[in-house]
């Protein structure tokens, strides 16, 4: 069975963050996730994982200013400076939350600009961060949003364009991240899907659909896809980024224990 990451953004959110951590080991997770930890101070954050004993596998390159609608900063003209300040920080969390793997958000597509200097926009952050990241033996994931529900407007959102994108940045510590619900909204297909990209994943996030709720609220097959992964010899991390119908207790019956 694969290992499991509550995704602390989306999860637990009954209580206060730094609360989150204890409830997430409570619960049973061995891992956390979270999509920006910036608002904490790296020293508390790594403390409240200390306490719980949890390791932190996953977070997320700030995205630029959310509350304004930003998605991310690495496909975007003319604010390369910004995302390296962006890679800087991160790194930074990195170390002090010993985290090897982080997610770098594309972006929404502009208006007015071509798509081939948008790619090359992205290609370059991307061979800066995972340079970056080397240093200290991390990995970077790209992750396929679906642009139908969630992100419209999202230049990422086609799980072969991102195979393409990773060959050309030809870093190997570059990695696809696989969210099965976005990969479900924009294609479906999903055994086939894991089974094609399954040489590329460094991530996995599990979602149901439709509304992002839990597994077993739709129809997303999860125990027949969690087996696969076992087949398949998956060994990495499960991030749990889903919404709770309830509460995130209440609906943990579909978490093998």
């Amino acid at each position: 069975m694969p290992k499991f990451a509550a995704n602390l953004s989306f999860l637990f959110t009954e209580v206060p963050f730094p609360e989150r951590f204890a409830h997430a080991a409570a619960a049973g997770f061995l891992g956390v996730e979270a999509l920006f930890p910036y608002d904490w101070p790296a020293d508390e954050v790594a403390a409240w994982l200390g306490a719980a004993k949890l390791e932190q596998v996953l977070f997320n390159l700030s995205p630029g200013d959310w509350v304004a609608g930003e998605r991310g900063l690495a496909c975007l003209p003319g604010r390369q400076d910004e995302f390296a300040e962006s890679v800087e920080q991160a790194l930074t969390y990195a170390q002090r939350l010993n985290c090897r793997r982080l997610h770098c958000m594309a972006g929404l597509r502009p208006a007015g600009i071509a798509e081939a200097e948008l790619e090359a926009t992205y290609i370059a952050n991307l061979r800066h961060v995972a340079d970056r990241l080397a240093s200290i033996g991390a990995t970077v994931t790209m992750e396929p949003i679906n642009s139908r529900i969630d992100m419209p407007g999202y230049w990422l959102d086609d799980i072969d364009r991102a195979g393409r994108l990773l060959d050309a940045i030809g870093r190997d510590n570059v990695g696809l991240q696989l969210d099965l619900y976005h990969a479900q909204v924009m294609q479906g297909d999903l055994a086939r899907t894991v089974r094609a990209h399954f040489g590329r994943i460094a991530h996995i996030q599990i979602a149901d659909n439709p509304g992002r709720h839990e597994p077993g609220s739709g129809e997303i097959h999860y125990p027949y896809l969690f087996e696969l992964l076992d087949r398949l010899g998956y060994a990495g991390w499960v991030g749990c980024e889903y919404r709770p119908l309830t509460t995130t207790e209440a609906g943990l019956g579909w978490l093998p224990r």
